[in-house]
């Protein structure tokens, strides 16, 4: 019978069992010694260094516990800070990837008879930000490197200094404004009175002369009983007379082609809504929290709540689903299809898709109600039109 050697099955049989991990509760920490079975370890622990092992830990059983606890801790907070930086992940990921290591410290070894009690113990000392849910304890790394703290400081600062330059900029646009109208300060609104005669017999004159009055003796007694506050009066009335002719005048020359172009500056200066849900339109399905059966599939939005969640009836099963409206997207059709217009300038306008730009993920639209009827509308985005049920 031929020696056993290295590369004899045996060995090789006994280094692939050894590969991996092995159960925890036949490793030994004091000698760092992992067990395959019972046997194993029970002539482990009666073995001669174990013993040894044990003779030296019973010297001084806390500071052996507490240098597991500190080994522990820092190969457990280095982890997180390099694995995932300062996201907020669940506890129990992080102790999976730490004990992939072979070699790492184990928990039975430490102050800490839990996962949840260390992960408390992170919390209450500072290391991370710990919350308690639902699907259980999830953990986020606060980074106090000086770098880090030293880079977000530039960052404040930075932002601090591009606020200066724009009361900066704001404070010179002022004094431009203020030069502009030759140093005057702006004038006040006047104060117009109620034009009124003290006896029904008095008459009243008014003195439009540029220069002096035309009498040498000056106004005469009505005028000068009622004052400068009646003068305003007459002017101001004066005033308003003529702009309400010129503005009669411009509402005469004004065509059904001026009027449309005012509706089309006051669209464009309307600012995009951030929903936009309607009633009547498919739409397709792109959360997978659902599962496979509804997610890529298409639905008809029945109904529109708080203008960001929808009543959807499903095409295929006719399930009923509430959905918001981040969990769904547009369905373009084929071209010639009805569309429905959901934002922009053209927001709750039907119209006929003309053709497909897929480079620049837009579309040609023929608009197909509304005053604009006929007119084609090229560059809109995918997502502000949706085929129609």
């Amino acid at each position: 019978m031929g020696k056993e050697g290295f590369l004899s099955p045996k060995a090789i049989g006994n280094r692939i069992k050894a590969k991996g991990l092995q159960k925890l509760r036949w490793y030994c920490q004091m000698c760092q010694k992992q067990c395959r079975d019972e046997n194993g370890f029970k002539c482990h622990c009666m073995s001669e260094s174990h013993q040894r092992q044990l003779l030296l830990a019973s010297e001084d059983p806390n500071q052996i516990m507490d240098n597991f606890s500190q080994e522990f801790k820092t190969d457990f907070v280095e982890l997180i800070k390099r694995r995932f930086g300062t996201k907020r992940v669940h506890n129990n990921i992080v102790y999976n990837e730490y004990i992939n290591d072979r070699e790492h410290v184990h928990m039975n070894s430490t102050q800490w008879e839990t996962l949840t009690e260390f992960t408390k113990w992170l919390g209450k000392e500072g290391f991370c930000k710990v919350d308690e849910t639902p699907k259980g304890w999830y953990i986020q790394y606060i980074d106090r490197d000086p770098e880090t703290i030293r880079r977000q400081e530039e960052l404040e600062r930075k932002k601090k200094q591009d606020l200066d330059d724009e009361e900066r900029s704001a404070k010179f646009i002022e004094e431009q404004v203020r030069r502009g109208q030759g140093g005057r300060e702006p004038e006040e609104a006047p104060v117009f009175t109620e034009l009124k005669r003290e006896s029904e017999e008095e008459k009243i004159t008014f003195n439009l002369a540029k220069g002096s009055c035309s009498s040498a003796e000056g106004p005469s007694k009505a005028s000068a009983a009622l004052g400068p506050s009646a003068l305003k009066a007459a002017g101001s009335v004066k005033r308003k007379d003529a702009p309400s002719t010129s503005e009669a005048k411009e509402k005469k020359k004004k065509s059904a082609l001026d009027e449309i172009m005012q509706m089309e500056e006051q669209k464009k200066r309307s600012v995009r809504a951030d929903h936009w849900l309607h009633p009547g339109i498919v739409i397709k399905v792109v959360t997978k929290r659902l599962g496979e059966k509804y997610h890529k599939k298409k639905g008809v939005v029945k109904e529109v709540q708080d203008k960001y969640t929808a009543v959807v009836k499903m095409i295929d099963s006719g399930d009923k689903l509430k959905l918001d409206q981040s969990h769904l997207e547009t369905v373009i059709p084929a071209p010639g299809k009805r569309v429905l217009i959901l934002n922009g300038v053209y927001r709750d306008t039907e119209a006929l898709l003309d053709s497909i730009d897929e480079r620049k993920f837009s579309a040609t639209l023929t608009l197909d109600s509304g005053r604009m009827k006929g007119r084609r509308v090229d560059g809109i985005a995918y997502e502000d039109f949706s085929k129609m049920a």
